[in-house]
C-alpha cells in the first residue's frame, strides 16, 4: 500500500499549501482553501496517495483516499 499522502495546510503567512508527505517545501500556495484542496485533490488521484484536509488550527478536518487499496479503511 502506498503510504505518501497529499496536504492541504495553512499557510503560516496566509492562505493555504498544497504539501506531499515527508517534503519540506509546498509545490502550490494559494490565497483561499478551495482551489488548493481543487489542486491537492488533482495531485492525489494522479499520484494514488490519500488527501489530507487541515483546518486553519492544524488539526485534520477530512480524508479521501485516492491509493490502491480497493477497500479503505473507514473513519
Amino acid at each position: 500500500m502506498n503510504k505518501k499522502s497529499t496536504h492541504v495546510v495553512p499557510n503560516p503567512n496566509g492562505g493555504w499549501k498544497v504539501k506531499q508527505s515527508g517534503s519540506s517545501k509546498a509545490s502550490n500556495v494559494f490565497s483561499t482553501k478551495k482551489p488548493a484542496i481543487d489542486r491537492a485533490r488533482d495531485l492525489s488521484a494522479r499520484q494514488h496517495t490519500e488527501l489530507v484536509i487541515h483546518n486553519k488550527n492544524g488539526k485534520i478536518s477530512g480524508k479521501d483516499s485516492h491509493g490502491n487499496d480497493p477497500c479503505p479503511p473507514r473513519e
